[in-house]
């Protein structure tokens, strides 16, 4: 049996960019249906940063987040002389991806030299995967406090001109301190694979994104509910203890389908719905505006690019004040 986690989520920072697109815009240029756009989709407009901004200027922005919600919250700011470990989960790095964008991201911040820097390169299951390296590393290592950042700009390699993907994907970033103390403890995860079908997501050639919809779309749902089920066993848990949940909003259709055959109920509204699907960015984006008091228990999934999953549980039961 696994070493019990000791860590938590202790505070989350958001950066979203102002700018918009309108997907009624879009759709009327695409001849898209909107019944479908809203009932399909679910995504009214995506988040596009600004011309000019690199990933790692997305990440500081959201590292800058944390620290005034840490402040706003009177728990004294973020001592960034503190970080022991940053990683950066991205798949659209700085310039060719040389150096590792949480390097330029580690020195934008001044962090201490005794600060390991570190990318993940994963999409949609980044942020669930991510948290298990983490930990597990501070764990290793005897460290104490980490920034997990995530920042997935997906405008670097869609194209406008293609309806399968400029409605749906946004840009953000989070950032995530993860430390020992009160917040969401890290429960035991549930990870997988079917990289048979790594096509179904991918950049061509001239880097451009394509996807086939259909194919994730039957990942998701064969695979996703299950992933659910083996986590909440894994965690001790059952569907009457899970207070919220956070599953990746690849799209309406997608999160609607996996709910129904989790027998989760599925929301009205995608949480994304104004912004778009940001990737790794989605599901930290979705546990910022929870209420930790009321959620005591969440249940996490990220799943798409791979294609894979990555499924755990939050709960506050047993954080260390």
């Amino acid at each position: 049996m696994a070493a019990e986690n000791p860590f938590c989520l202790r505070a989350i920072g958001v950066h979203l960019p102002e700018r918009r697109v309108d997907n009624t815009v879009r759709a009327e240029r695409f001849d898209y249906d909107l019944d479908s756009l809203r009932s399909k989709i679910g995504i009214a407009a995506t988040a596009r940063m600004d011309e000019g901004q690199e990933t790692s200027d997305l990440c500081v922005a959201a590292v800058r987040d944390l620290e005034a919600r840490l402040e706003a919250a009177g728990e004294g700011g973020l001592d960034l002389g503190s970080i022991d470990l940053l990683v950066v989960v991205t798949q659209h790095p700085d310039g060719h991806g040389l150096p590792h964008t949480s390097a330029i991201v580690h020195g934008k911040l001044g962090l201490p030299d005794g600060c390991f820097a570190f990318d993940i390169s994963l999409g949609c299951s980044g942020y669930v995967a991510a948290l298990a390296t983490v930990s597990g590393h501070l764990m290793a290592t005897g460290g104490e406090r980490a920034l997990l950042v995530t920042a997935d700009p997906y405008s670097k390699s869609l194209s406008e001109d293609d309806k399968n993907t400029s409605m749906i994907f946004g840009d953000a970033a989070t950032a995530t301190l993860i430390e020992k103390g009160e917040g969401w403890r890290i429960g035991a995860f549930d990870f997988g694979t079917k990289g048979a079908r790594h096509d179904a997501l991918r950049r061509d050639e001239e880097g451009v994104l394509q996807m086939n919809g259909r194919a994730v779309f039957d990942f998701c749902a064969l695979n996703v509910p299950k992933s659910l089920k083996r986590a909440m066993e894994a965690n001790g848990v059952t569907l009457d203890d899970v207070d919220a949940y956070a599953l990746h909003p690849g799209s309406k259709y997608i999160v609607d389908t996996v709910c129904k055959r989790a027998g989760l109920t599925a929301p009205e509204r995608l949480d994304c719905a104004d912004y778009g699907n940001t990737v790794s960015s989605s599901i930290p984006m979705i546990l910022a505006g929870l209420n930790r008091e009321a959620a005591g228990t969440v249940l996490i999934s990220g799943f798409g690019v791979g294609l894979g999953w990555a499924t755990t549980v939050l709960t506050t039961k047993g954080s260390q004040a």
